[in-house]
């Protein structure tokens, strides 16, 4: 796949999460932990079928399987924890959930590079669809164990009154927020690992024990987030985590062409962790929204309704930046990401101080 490939790849795996406030309307009756439960049957469905490698076609229709199910998971997993966290704790909550998924990424993406690594110097497998194909197995039976935890009698599963559609005015700052944040997320999403192994030749046993690194750094980092979120408020952290990642953006996009090859490889490794610690600010904008939600139902629609802004614009930057890059370089790409933070930087500053946005809102 190159560069214009791989962006079409996304278009098709972010269609879901675009049709997803259209679904979640389809299923306004049923309660948060009830979805969850969906979401991840549906990725079952998805990662099972991934056995039968067709054609790039075929594999690219499961993809999109495979993510309906993960969208489906995520506005509802983020409600769930901010519905069980202490009056004052949201944010905290919120950091810890980022913290144990992390784990869960740390001991995958250890396992991913064990079994490529044993699969191809010690078991000498050369078809590496051998290997994928116990990776999907193994998956469907982690999935299978995440069923089986929905069922706690513990959870929050009481009837929803969601709305079917939901947009209200008083999210507009909201929705803008998502629609910077989906541009530039997107961009990092796609082509941020597609640099580590187009341009400095990562394989998949390298790929998957950064991203493991990336995850074992985030236990703590997202659990600290959350408590300085809870702090210094959700404004700040918005505003501040966007001029960090200004700057991450320009490495991304011309360490190659700044420092020699040893420096440059280093220097995106570390950008990268960066970069994924940076991404488990996106908590202060749920805080944003529940600090102005009436209710538990309405904070869910706006999560969803959200999400599916957020991938419109990511679903027209994939394809766009494959083009970008493809015609005019890595380097024109993230600046224009490095745009994109600038102005979530700029756009957050308008928002109301924590503690008067509830007003706020009130009044629109």
């Amino acid at each position: 796949m190159d560069e214009f490939d791989r962006g079409w790849l996304e278009f098709f795996r972010e269609l879901p999460g675009f049709a997803l406030v259209f679904i979640l309307a389809l299923l306004n009756r049923m309660s948060d932990w009830k979805i969850m439960r969906l979401g991840v049957l549906v990725s079952m469905a998805g990662v099972i079928f991934l056995l039968i490698p067709e054609n790039k076609w075929f594999v690219t229709a499961l993809i999109m399987v495979w993510s309906m199910g993960e969208h489906l998971v995520m506005p509802v997993r983020n409600a769930i924890a901010m519905q069980v966290a202490s009056r004052g704790k949201e944010g905290q909550s919120l950091g810890f959930l980022t913290g144990a998924m992390n784990m869960g990424s740390v001991a995958g993406s250890i396992l991913v590079a064990i079994i490529f690594y044993l699969g191809i110097h010690f078991f000498h497998i050369d078809e590496k669809r051998m290997i994928y194909n116990f990776l999907w197995i193994f998956i469907f039976l982690l999935l299978a164990i995440s069923i089986i935890c929905t069922f706690s009698k513990n959870a929050p599963n009481k009837p929803s009154r969601r709305p079917r559609l939901y947009f209200h005015r008083k999210f507009r700052k909201y929705y803008a927020l998502e629609l910077f944040y989906g541009a530039r997320k997107q961009i990092f999403l796609t082509f941020a690992p597609y640099v580590l192994i187009r341009v400095y030749g990562f394989d998949t046993a390298q790929m998957a024990l950064l991203l493991g690194i990336c995850a074992a750094v985030n236990i703590f980092a997202g659990p600290w987030i959350g408590r300085i979120t809870d702090r210094f408020g959700y404004r700040n952290i918005m505003i501040y985590d966007t001029v960090i990642l200004f700057f991450v953006c320009l490495m991304y996009g011309y360490a190659g062409d700044l420092f020699s090859p040893g420096v440059a490889f280093a220097l995106v490794c570390v950008n990268f962790l960066l970069d994924a610690v940076i991404s488990t600010t996106s908590l202060a904008t749920n805080l944003y929204i529940r600090e102005i939600s009436t209710s538990g139902d309405e904070l869910t629609s706006t999560m969803s309704t959200g999400i599916s802004i957020n991938h419109l614009i990511a679903i027209l930057s994939a394809p766009l930046g494959g083009w970008i890059w493809q015609r005019f370089g890595v380097g024109t790409l993230f600046t224009f990401a490095a745009v994109m933070a600038v102005c979530n930087s700029l756009f957050a500053m308008t928002l109301p101080k924590p503690g008067t946005a509830a007003k706020a809102g009130k009044s629109a």
